[in-house]
């Protein structure tokens, strides 16, 4: 076991000031065990923890590092940015260059609207759904997560047309009473839901491939049958793609499977690793918030000049390079390689695993049956990741600290990187196996 005492000191002076010790519970380690370790700097595809230890790095700050950590041209344009000022309350030309470049990577999108984070971001999508349908029931799918907004913090009830009960302490009842939780990939639980509501339901919002249950992906023609049966009954389709935007391709998951919503939310990649969030889709939708409409949303530091820089940069690097190579190309080339790799070593251990890909996007789960839901996702031996992971991390290579979380490449993972986890996980199978 690697010893990492400035870490645990760390950590032990946090318990007594946050709660948890952490400023977000996945980081605090419980699905696996042990304690966190705290990290100082991190550079292309590797963290270096305070006790100097490196790691080969497959979290990626849970996403926006799809450049790797501290890309040059990034840290640049916030350096140049913060010169001239780090917040003003004030329009900057920065919010209008970055809204230009998503409406031009996203074809679903005429219009967009800056926040700080994914969950402000869905919230106010939710907000304008309701508002511009004049409607108030969601629905939702088991194993999406859209943000900690007390409406949707919503597990399933005892049937596809029961509605959501609080998931969290301090959300009353009643402010999930309009949000109902159906299975992800079930066609049929979508209708039963459209047919008992009928003119109720504002919208579906969808991770168009959950990564917050792991990672599983839409069957074939699901995604088109939720298009399909929102336009039917006057609903609207939004899609989170606060991971998957940006990452699966220019235009998102929506590119790749050839979708096109009514909205989208964003965030991660397009704050370059800082904070922001975003929300955009059809003008005359988008038109319905103050101050042209009556659908009210507002912060006072989105659109600020740091993470727009920052987000200009990563856009612009990933959505208008003139190599030959993409990075899109380049991040598929590198997934593909990671899951023949991790199947190998999992197949000649006799270690029974779905390895789940999509893009630069990956997950393993330690069962021997296909995962295409929450339900699939939780049958997976929680146990043995436990001891993958630390086998793993013993190893130098940094996998997200739960079963229930996506992997993440970068187009600065070197095939030396690759080989390595490759090289860890076969070590790790093995033991596993014993």
């Amino acid at each position: 076991m690697i010893s990492r005492p400035q870490s645990e000191a760390l950590f032990a002076e946090a318990l007594n000031y946050i709660p948890g010790g952490v400023n977000s519970p996945v980081r605090a380690f419980r699905a696996v065990g042990g304690q966190p370790f705290f990290v100082n700097h991190a550079a292309a595809a590797h963290v270096w923890t305070v006790d100097g230890e490196e790691l080969v790095d497959y979290v990626g700050t849970w996403g926006p590092a799809i450049l790797g950590h501290a890309h040059p041209k990034i840290i640049a344009a916030i350096k140049a940015a913060a010169d001239h000022g780090t917040s003003f309350g004030i329009p900057n030309p920065f919010e209008v260059t970055i809204a230009k470049l998503i409406v031009s990577l996203v074809p679903s999108v005429q219009k967009v609207r800056m926040c700080n984070s994914g969950t402000e971001a869905c919230m106010s999508a939710i907000r304008l759904a309701r508002g511009f349908t004049g409607r108030d029931k969601i629905v939702k799918f088991d194993g999406c997560y859209h943000g900690h907004t007390d409406s949707l913090l919503v597990k399933a009830g005892s049937g596809a047309l029961t509605f959501g009960h609080p998931d969290s302490a301090g959300v009353p009842a009643a402010f999930t009473q309009h949000t109902i939780v159906v299975p992800f990939n079930n066609v049929e639980a979508v209708k039963e839901v459209f047919s008992a509501n009928k003119d109720q339901i504002a919208g579906i919002i969808v991770e168009p491939v959950p990564g917050n249950a792991g990672l599983y992906l839409p069957k074939p023609g699901f995604l088109e049958f939720l298009r399909e049966i929102t336009a039917a009954h006057g609903s609207l389709l939004i899609f989170d793609e606060v991971m998957t935007g940006f990452r699966l391709a220019p235009g998102g998951a929506q590119q790749r499977f050839g979708i096109t919503p009514d909205l989208s939310t964003f965030g991660k990649i397009i704050g370059g690793g800082l904070p922001v969030g975003a929300f955009g889709g059809r003008a005359e939708i988008m038109d319905c918030l103050a101050p042209l409409g009556p659908v009210y949303q507002a912060g006072t530091l989105s659109g600020n000049p740091l993470a727009m820089a920052a987000g200009i940069a990563a856009l612009e690097e990933l959505g208008v390079s003139q190599k030959s190579e993409t990075p899109y190309a380049r991040l598929e080339n590198l997934g593909a390689q990671l899951e023949a790799g991790l199947k190998d070593a999992a197949k000649s251990a006799g270690v029974p695993v779905q390895f789940n890909r999509c893009g630069s996007m990956f997950c393993s789960y330690f069962t021997s049956a296909p995962v295409h839901n929450l339900d699939d996702a939780m049958k997976s031996d929680r146990e043995r990741f436990k001891r993958f992971f630390h086998a793993m991390l013993e190893a130098g290579v940094y996998l997200a600290p739960s079963q229930f979380e996506a992997g993440f490449l970068s187009t600065a993972h070197t095939a030396a990187d690759l080989e390595k986890t490759v090289q860890a996980a076969a070590a790790a199978m093995r033991a596993l196996s014993r």
